[in-house]
């Protein structure tokens, strides 16, 4: 898998550089951005319908070590608009998964975006509350 540089562009005009994932880069995500302070469960909150358009911004700084498998999924297709973490775990290590979160995002059309500071990201969400307008992953 080839580096894909992009960045999180904030309604506010903050930006956040990184590595993008999922969706292929000609693809623009764009939704309020908020966060989830869960520490397991990444694919189900993806696919919840309560985060429909938005972009999640995970607070646990290592994620997608576990994969991905149908079987989690809480509907059936992803609601979330994107994914935000700090660290994205490159190889899944359950017996269960059927797949890694990379190419889970790529098969529904979903981009996210990697190497973010996501405490930094959270305090300005927490403070400010979650972006109104769009806020958009580009690559």
């Amino acid at each position: 898998m080839s580096i894909r540089e992009g960045a999180l562009v904030l309604s506010n005009g903050e930006v956040f550089e990184g590595e993008l994932l999922g969706a292929p880069t000609d693809a623009v995500a764009s939704g309020e951005v908020v966060f989830h302070t869960g520490l397991t469960g990444y694919q189900e909150v993806i696919s919840d319908p309560s985060y429909a358009g938005q972009m999640v911004t995970f607070t646990t700084p290592h994620i997608g070590n576990y994969g991905s498998t149908a079987l989690d999924d809480e509907a059936r297709k992803v609601h979330a608009r994107g994914v935000i973490v700090r660290e994205f775990a490159r190889r899944r290590s359950n017996w269960r998964s059927d797949n890694d979160l990379d190419a889970y995002l790529a098969a529904h059309g979903i981009q996210g975006i990697g190497g973010i500071d996501t405490r930094r990201l959270t305090r300005i969400l927490r403070d400010t509350g979650a972006t109104p307008g769009p806020s958009v992953l580009v690559g």
